[in-house]
């Protein structure tokens, strides 16, 4: 088959097996410590970040386990489940002989995530059901023979020999041969070795009935990237086994059930057993980990509105992981702590209170110079103005009052969203937003009262009936109840009043209403008497007075008493971040930086590298102009800056002579020598190797139009 490269060529490279990479690699506290901004207490915030990091991995671990238990215990199920049915005489009428019986399970298009399902998975069934777990990947398994040797040498923990050549037969001597039947032997030998064994003694593996053989359980990961004649093979031969292995398989998917049957005919998957299973969706566990990780105030650090918008949109747009979505978190904790010398302060609220008492001068001015700082200032009386920037115990002893004002206001803010939540989730075209996380991103960026949707979602309230303004303030109290605070608790207690009110209306909709003097109900019955235009334009006017000052009913009253508290909360509790005073002490607010990290375009580092070589290598003799390269630089540097000044249609062998007059300069020959500009192969080897490594970025195509020309693709140029 043809190939349209500039450069043809096939060259093999087979690995040794016994051959291991040494590498060197610096531990984070080394790139931690290494270019830190501010050299005080640079080790205590390491120290604060790790001990951070860490508390906040175990959190989401644990969480992400709590999500996944579901199932997990449902997979668990299934395995003990088939296992005891092909032991027991029922087998022949749940399933058929040849039937292998299979979980799909259904984890969705985050694929990042997928890793940790199934080690968790792995981990389960080799503790609980099975020791015999191997799990495959479609890229190491692309023929038939890649994909057998993969999974016995993972069920039989043991080198598997694919090969009969003669070059091999020191290896092997200690592997065993690549099919199914070495297989069988090993398993009923390995069954056999626990039968006999002594009863008394206690065996480390999970079977607890040595009558009962565990069963062989194959995972594929990523079922969609398996080529379909290699798993159709497979599953053939297996089924030839299935009554001498007990094998089972699970698919791990992350489209739709239907791929089994796109991929595999009739013939192949009805000799499945198969039961479907379905993870939890990836939005819900993103809205898990968010209100668990980032609404709450046990972690001292934040991430102010940008740069979670950033993180949310890589995960919307992008991804869909939640893995991926805690590495930006890392991150920003990361280059938060390495960036702010003020970061030493976000932690506990204890140790933050010491620490303040342990800041030197110059972190004292780095506080004088936030702009929050600055505005608590001007609001003060001239003479603490005066003591703030001259008396660092002063200062001290404020910024200790100030840290606890911010503990607090973090105390306070997160039960409050959460009730603004609980009350505009449900209104119709969700006007503050169906989620949490839009809430939260809406008061990180103004005060939320003075946004139209805000006003809109007060209106909606308005209207709601009865019952299911009760239901939504029941709700309210539920958040309100276990937070341990002042403000929360007599908020509590006005919120138990109103909740009691509501439920004395019934009582006084019983009782009969009082009687209200007929000439002010009813002015109608004036204009019964004959009188004149003045008298009559008088009742009208009177008439049109009452209809719009009609006495509201007690429950309308008492509902808008119910949100007029609560616009109060909000007022009090839900504004920005940026209002408080040192909040650049616990906020990370570079979105530009998280950004360039996480949402790298690998088409503009390209490009940088090429036209300026030495940002990446450092090498001086590489320094130039802007715009210029030197003729020292790598030849697809010359190259590339070469083919920036033809056209369209590039000729390769005028570009070739270019590139070798660049390179006899570059080696020292004189202009007027004959090796000057000279192309022999050593030049025409190294010219056809960068024109290739450009074809291959994207930059040059061949073309047909010119069979001694190539096609340019990038912008600009003559």
């Amino acid at each position: 088959m043809s190939t349209s490269s500039v450069s043809k060529g096939c060259f093999v490279f087979k690995p040794s097996a016994k051959k291991k990479k040494k590498t060197t690699t610096l531990s984070l506290e080394d790139h931690f410590l290494h270019a830190c901004e501010g050299d005080e207490n640079r080790q205590l915030r390491f120290q604060l970040c790790q001990d951070l990091w860490d508390k906040i991995k175990t959190n989401t671990e644990a969480l992400q386990e709590e999500l996944n238990r579901n199932i997990l215990d449902s997979l668990l199920d299934f395995t003990r489940k088939c296992s005891s049915t092909r032991r027991h005489s029922d087998w022949a009428s749940q399933m058929r002989a040849s039937e292998i019986p299979t979980a799909a399970l259904v984890l969705g298009v985050n694929v990042p995530d997928h890793d940790m399902t199934f080690k968790s998975l792995s981990d389960l069934l080799q503790q609980s059901v099975t020791p015999h777990v191997a799990s495959v990947q479609a890229k190491e398994c692309g023929a038939l023979k890649h994909l057998m040797k993969r999974v016995l040498e993972r069920l039989m923990d043991t080198v598997v020999d694919e090969d009969d050549d003669d070059d091999h037969e020191e290896e092997a001597e200690q592997s065993v041969h690549c099919s199914l039947g070495t297989l069988c032997a090993w398993y009923n030998a390995k069954t056999k070795k626990s039968k006999i064994a002594t009863p008394g003694k206690k065996r480390s593996s999970p079977v607890k009935d040595d009558s009962e053989p565990p069963p062989l359980v194959i995972i594929f990961k990523d079922l969609e990237a398996f080529n379909p004649k290699v798993l159709q093979d497979f599953i053939l031969i297996c089924s030839r086994y299935i009554q001498r292995l007990p094998l089972m398989f699970i698919f791990g998917i992350a489209t739709s059930p239907s791929t089994i049957q796109h991929m595999l005919p009739h013939s192949v998957s009805s000799l499945l057993c198969i039961e479907l299973f379905q993870s939890l969706s990836c939005t819900q566990h993103l809205a898990t980990v968010i209100d668990k990780l980032i609404l709450t105030h046990q972690f001292p650090f934040k991430l102010n509105g940008k740069v979670m918008q950033v993180l949310i949109s890589i995960f919307l747009y992008h991804d869909f992981s939640v893995r991926n979505f805690i590495k930006g978190i890392q991150l920003a904790l990361l280059e938060h702590f390495h960036s702010q010398p003020l970061s030493v302060l976000c932690c506990k609220k204890k140790a933050a209170l010491m620490n303040v008492m342990q800041l030197g001068h110059q972190d004292l001015e780095r506080i004088r110079q936030l702009q929050s700082f600055k505005r608590y200032v001007e609001k003060q009386e001239a003479q603490e103005q005066v003591n703030l920037f001259t008396d660092d115990s002063h200062l001290k002893e404020v910024c200790q009052t100030l840290i606890k004002d911010l503990r607090k206001y973090h105390k306070n803010y997160y039960p409050i969203l959460r009730c603004l939540h609980t009350l505009t989730s449900s209104l119709p075209r969700y006007p503050l937003g169906k989620q949490i996380r839009e809430l939260h991103l809406i008061c990180l960026e103004k005060n939320i009262w003075e946004n139209e949707e805000y006003q809109s979602a007060m209106k909606l309230l308005k209207m709601m009936a009865k019952d299911q303004l009760i239901g939504l303030l029941q709700r309210c109290e539920e958040i309100l109840q276990p937070v341990k605070s002042k403000k929360m608790n007599s908020t509590l207690v006005q919120l138990v009043d109103l909740l009691a009110k509501f439920k004395q209306l019934d009582t006084l909709a019983a009782e009969p209403p009082p009687s209200v003097d007929d000439s002010i109900t009813s002015p109608v019955k004036n204009l019964q008497k004959k009188t004149d235009l003045f008298q009559l334009q008088k009742a009208l006017l009177e008439m049109n007075e009452s209809r719009r000052s009609k006495k509201l009913s007690p429950f309308e009253a008492l509902r808008n008493e119910a949100l007029e508290f609560i616009d109060s909360l909000v007022k009090s509790h839900l504004s920005p971040p940026e209002s408080q005073t040192l909040n650049e002490v616990c906020y990370y607010a570079s979105s530009a930086t998280v950004r360039r990290h996480l949402n790298a375009a690998p088409r503009t580092s390209i490009q940088a590298a090429l036209n300026s070589p030495y940002y990446y290598l450092q090498n001086d003799r590489l320094q130039t102009d802007d715009g210029l390269v030197s003729n020292a630089a790598p030849d697809i540097c010359i190259v590339y800056k070469l083919h920036l000044e033809c056209g369209r249609l590039i000729n390769l062998y005028d570009w070739l002579e270019a590139f070798a007059t660049v390179v006899s300069a570059a080696e020292g020959d004189e202009p007027g020598s004959d090796s000057f500009g000279k192309v022999d192969d050593v030049r025409h080897a190294r010219f056809i190797r960068a024109v290739s490594e450009l074809e291959f970025l994207g930059f040059i195509k061949s073309t047909r139009q010119k069979t001694d020309h190539v096609a340019r693709l990038s912008w600009g140029g003559c």
